[in-house]
């Protein structure tokens, strides 16, 4: 789906033909023939679209004649909710620059675009091509900061879960986590890259505005505090699983000992009428009290191995 946007009394207005100066935003759904035609139309690479909806494409800046490409990841919840599956997944947005327009493309419905859309975003502006390019690159870092929270506050809620029982389904929800973090991970760095790489050959030719120079800068911070946040919270995930499964193998280890010891508290009473009721001549075989007497016997024999193993702390 192709529509066109104009910042009409600090409104954003949806206009039902291209315009100059205007936000064209490609979204689902849409077909080849579409973006064939607006690449004719506008004069755009076919590829700068395409590679935009790469789910696998990493972050960069291109740029042909006088039409600029950047692609940076960004989270969205994964709608595979199956357990193997992530609760997060990154996908590519793809921000073209024409001297006329700005494009943006991707290939999944965006928060981070919706904060546009729905108009959320102060002092935003399609005619200032380098300030909303920034500007999607700020509400991007807020994104990853947001889900970086949620996913922690999980993390927090399903530790408790597994202190009262370890359970296979609240070990699953922590792998989603971690390959979420992953993805994270993996996105912020190549996002920053992308960013140093833009700041250092003045891609957005910003180099003499003061205030988008401290916004980019401020942007630049902003996603390393969140891959520093995202290293942090996939080191204490990983040190959670690892505690936990230790946990998992004391505890199976401690019920195994239990059952062991029970086991052998229990062969004394077996081993004693084993005897008792052997065909030969034994001690009060001929007692009409011997069955009070061997019993009596028996219980004494296990409650002092019991307490013996309750003394040495095997129970």
């Amino acid at each position: 789906m192709i529509r066109y946007y104009k910042k009409v009394s600090r409104k954003l207005v949806e206009l039902e033909a291209l315009e100059y100066d205007c936000w064209i935003n490609i979204s689902p759904p849409f077909n080849q023939e579409e973006l064939e035609q607006i690449a004719q139309q506008l004069d755009i690479p076919l590829d700068f679209l395409t590679d935009s909806l790469d789910i696998d494409e990493r972050s960069r800046h291109e740029h042909e004649d006088e039409v600029k490409l950047i692609v940076i990841n960004t989270p969205i919840l994964n709608e595979k909710e199956e357990d193997n599956e992530a609760v997060y997944i990154t996908v590519p947005i793809g921000i073209i620059l024409t001297p006329d327009h700005i494009l943006t493309i991707t290939a999944f419905d965006n928060p981070v675009l919706e904060q546009f859309l729905q108009n959320k975003v102060r002092n935003f502006d399609p005619k200032d091509n380098a300030h909303f390019v920034l500007q999607v690159m700020e509400q991007n870092v807020y994104r990853f900061l947001s889900c970086l929270k949620s996913l922690n506050h999980k993390r927090n809620v399903i530790e408790r879960e597994l202190y009262d029982s370890s359970r296979n389904r609240e070990l699953k929800q922590l792998l989603r986590i971690e390959k979420s973090l992953v993805y994270f991970v993996t996105s912020l760095s190549a996002n920053e890259l992308l960013k140093m790489k833009i700041k250092r050959t003045d891609f957005l030719k910003i180099r003499g505005d003061e205030d988008k120079t401290d916004l980019f800068e401020d942007i630049i911070i902003d996603n390393a505090q969140a891959l520093e946040m995202a290293n942090t919270y996939t080191n204490i995930l990983g040190g959670t699983m690892d505690a936990f499964a230790s946990i998992i193998s004391n505890n199976l280890n401690i019920v195994i000992q239990r059952l062991t010891l029970v086991t052998i508290i229990l062969m004394v009473p077996t081993l004693v009428a084993s005897f008792f009721g052997m065909n030969v001549p034994l001690p009060l075989a001929n007692d009409p009290k011997a069955l009070g007497f061997i019993l009596l016997f028996s219980v004494i024999i296990s409650l002092l191995l019991a307490w013996f193993f309750r003394r040495k702390q095997m129970f």
